[in-house]
This record gives structure tokens, sequence and C-alpha cells, in this order.
């Protein structure tokens, strides 16, 4: 049992009713997890606000409320009120949890593409290097060798200062994490103190109901971040830097390819063989030395150098920082599978024409002898989607093959059709196979020495949702059983 004023230490706050001296043993924000004797912080979310169930909540034992407005239960239960109260249970659950986040080196990445595939690559150096690093991110926790499947890319605030608190009981010295606008708009990430935070670049996304407002409001909040952090490591090549910067209280350091920056990439060199494509390049500045990663493009570059930029901060050496790249790898982002000697297969997330275009234009730059596109779109979401990746595929892919991907209650063949829409206004070639098993089949039964063949979309999911179900679909075991059978066929 706790009093409630040791958890209250760091927040202004009003006491309605009661006392600030009550005690409690559990903190909760979930009304199917209410407790007996438990400080419950009510939220407003975008479907339900539990502040109108606050009469039941009491009912089922809780002993304190935190509120934001007033709200009706017996004058014996405290009811605490707060400017905030998504503010208050980040704040709280620090408290409640000990302030593990003190205890760690955290690295929170935010920005519009990158933050998935620097978090791996940050903690492979970490790791290979010896360091104990936890992650949290939009594919999984890691806490030791448990492996947690993500919900958001950045959790509820009582759920990160949990991962925090396992973290430090495993023995992690370092907490990578993800850190997306609306964890930084909802406050899911205040009150931890950052040592390292990263800005990848800025793209107009996330815009519309229940997400942001506008572009200014997007990046008004990945600039809390900036605010929130010892030493702030950004792109300066990205034309928005300054403004994410904008009144922001670290210690500056830079990364891109501008003469400018504090850590540059220089001479950069792409590297193409049958079934590998990576890029080399001398990383210059506040490092000096040669670098070559297993992994394609201009922006596997800059990956790079936001993972070097934060391991310059720890004792690493030159070598484990150039093995580490070598070998790191995020399942489902640009996620090379072995097939064949003669071509080159690989996964990768891309699902929406943003992704796509830069992956496939990342792609080109290789001059495969065709460049295969292998993707779907998901049911019950934006008609606009599939038009804009139809055409996207259909302009820069040789050959584009349209398939399901999680159609959820609508027709597959709906959704294909309005695929093949977009690619109308191009003149891209296309073939139809709505099942994507026999999809990938023929991916990889008709590839050619020298393509290079993308299955976009699903990247890390090992599902398929229809009509309400999600049934077991990971592309890996699907590309191994399609061997299987072709080797067994002769």
């Amino acid at each position: 049992m706790r009093e409630v004023l040791e958890l209250l230490k760091d927040l202004s706050y009003e006491v309605l009713s009661g006392s600030e001296h009550t005690k409690v043993k559990d903190l909760v924000y979930d009304t199917r997890k209410v407790t007996k004797e438990s400080i419950f912080v009510c939220i407003k979310g975008t479907s339900f606000d539990s502040h109108e169930a606050a009469a039941g909540i009491v009912e089922k034992g809780a002993a304190v409320l935190v509120v934001e407005h007033p709200v009706e239960v017996p004058k014996d239960v405290t009811v605490l009120l707060v400017p905030d109260t998504r503010y208050a249970l980040a704040l709280i659950s620090a408290a409640y949890f000990g302030y593990p986040a003190r205890k760690l080196k955290v690295i929170g990445i935010t920005g519009t593409k990158g933050k998935t595939t620097t978090t791996y690559m940050i903690r492979s150096i970490l790791e290979h290097a010896g360091i104990s690093t936890g992650l949290i991110g939009t594919i999984e926790t890691i806490i030791g060798e448990e492996h947690i499947h993500a919900g958001n890319t950045t959790p509820e605030s009582y759920v990160i200062q949990e991962y925090f608190s396992r973290m430090v009981e495993a023995g992690c010295q370092v907490a990578v994490m993800e850190v997306s606008s609306q964890g930084l708009m909802l406050h899911r990430t205040a009150g931890i103190p950052f040592a390292i935070g990263i800005f990848t670049n800025m793209a107009p996304d996330h815009i519309g109901p229940n997400e942001h407002g506008s572009f200014e409001e997007y990046m008004a909040c990945k600039s809390r971040l900036f605010r929130q952090c010892r030493i702030g490591l950004v792109n300066v090549d990205d034309a928005h830097w300054q403004e994410v910067l904008k009144d922001h209280t670290c210690q500056m350091e830079t990364y891109g390819f501008s003469r400018e920056a504090d850590l540059r990439a220089e001479g950069m060199e792409l590297v193409s063989r049958p079934g590998y494509l990576g890029v080399k390049y001398h990383v210059a500045g506040l490092l000096d030395f040669q670098v070559e990663i297993d992994l394609p493009g201009k922006f596997s570059v800059y990956n790079s150098l936001v993972a070097m930029g934060v391991c310059r901060h720890f004792p690493i050496s030159r070598e484990d920082i150039t093995e580490a790249l070598r070998a790191a790898k995020t399942k489902g982002r640009i996620e090379k599978v072995q097939v064949s000697d003669a071509f080159t297969l690989m996964i990768d997330y891309a699902h929406n024409a943003m992704s796509l275009e830069s992956l496939l234009t990342t792609l080109k730059e290789y001059r495969p002898a065709r460049l295969v596109c292998l993707f779907g779109c998901g049911g019950n979401r934006s008609k606009l989607r599939r038009f804009e990746m139809g055409e996207v595929s259909g302009r820069l892919a040789d050959l584009t093959v349209i398939t399901s991907d999680n159609p959820r209650f609508e027709e597959p063949l709906d959704i294909i059709r309005d695929i093949k829409t977009g690619i109308g206004k191009t003149k891209g070639a296309y073939v139809e196979i709505p099942d994507r098993r026999e999809a990938i089949r023929y991916v990889i039964e008709n590839g050619r020495p020298g393509d290079v063949i993308v299955l976009a979309g699903k990247g890390h999911e090992d599902y398929q949702e229809i009509r309400g179900v999600k049934y077991p679909m990971d592309e890996r075991v699907l590309i191994k059983e399609i061997l299987e059978e072709l080797t067994q066929e002769g």
C-alpha cells in the first residue's frame, strides 16, 4: 500500500474530495481492470470517456479517481483534479514503477520514416558491443530474450513504464524506442528523461480525423522530444529540421550528406550482386572510417548514420560498429529472403503510396533486369490509397502482381479492381492473382536472372485478416513452403 501523495509529487493537482493521504494498491486506467483500493486515472478517448463511468469504477473498488473535471461519486472517495489526465497518467506511472527510466539510458527516435529500422540498428550495435539493450517499437518490444507483439508504435505511458521496469530487472542498461507523433501528442512519453532524441525526417502523414489537424501540428508534436532530451541528433538534410527543433533545449548534433553535418556520409556507392543489394560510403566528421551495409539505398545510409551517431556516445569500438551494421536486420523492412542465386527477393512493409514510391525508386537505382512489385491493399480503408499505390507501382515497376492483403470485410476482387484503376493511369504491365500464396509462388517460379522482386504491404505481419478473423500467414513461412513444393516437383 502506498500513499497517493507519493505518486503525485511531480504533478499540480487539486483535492476535490477525500484525502491525498489515501493509500492505494494499484494504478489503473482501463475500466475493465479496476481493482479494490486502486487509483484510477480517467481518460477521454476517441470513442469512450471513462469520466462518464466514474460511479461504476468506484463501485468496483477504486479508492481514488484522477479526473480532468468533477464527477459524481460518494463524498468519501478521493477525487483529484488535474489539467490533463493523460499527462498525469504518464507521471504517476513513472512514480508507481519507481522511475525506471532514470536507471536506463533512453534513446527516442521520431520522424515520418526510418524509425523502426534505426531502432534495430542501434540495438544491434549496442548488443554486439555487450551493452544489454531493450527495444520498444512498431513491430515488438524486446526485453532480454522476451519478444512482445506491439499494438501501437508508442504504447500507453503506463505500459512504457512497466516495460522500462522489466528492462531494469532484466539487466538492461539502455532502452531504444520509437516515439510517434501520436505518442508525443497524447503525453505517452511525458516525464521520460531521454539521453538522446533523434529526428529522422518529416513528410505529410498522419493528418486527418483522430490524428493531427494539420502538418504544422504534426511538426509541433515531433518537436516536443527535443525539449525532453539531453542530446538531439537531427537530419540536417531534411527541409523541416529547423522547425522541428524550434525552442529546443538539448545539445545539438547533426547528420546527413551536407557538408554542414557534424556526422556525414561521403562517396556513397551502390553495391549489387546476385542476391545482394547494399551500399558503402565513408563516414566523416565526428567519425572517420569506411562503412558497408547489407541494406539498399540512400535511406539506409541515413539510418546507419543515426545508429553510429548514437553509439559514438558509448564505449564502442569501430570494429563493433562496422560488424554490427553489416549484420543488422529488421523484420519486414527491406528484408531479403534467400530463394535463388539468380535474383533478389525481399519483404517490405510499404503499405501506402509514399512508402512504396520511396522503396521502388531506391530499388530502381540498382538497375535490376526487372523490378517486380507484388502488393495488395487493406479492406475498409481509403480507396484513394489503392488508386495511388496502383499508379506508383504501374509507373515504377516493370511488372506488378496485384493480390490480396488484409481484405477485412471487403471482397478482395473489389479492392483489386480499385488498384487496377490506379495502374490504368500508367503503361505498367500487371497480372492479377487474388490468392497471395499463389501470387508469391508465381513471382518465385517466374523470377529471372538479375530481377529484384519485392513483396510489399505485409512486412512483419504474420496474419491475414478476413471478415474479422486473423488467419496465420507469414510470408517467410509461405516462401519456405513454396520452395519445398518446387523442389519436390523438380
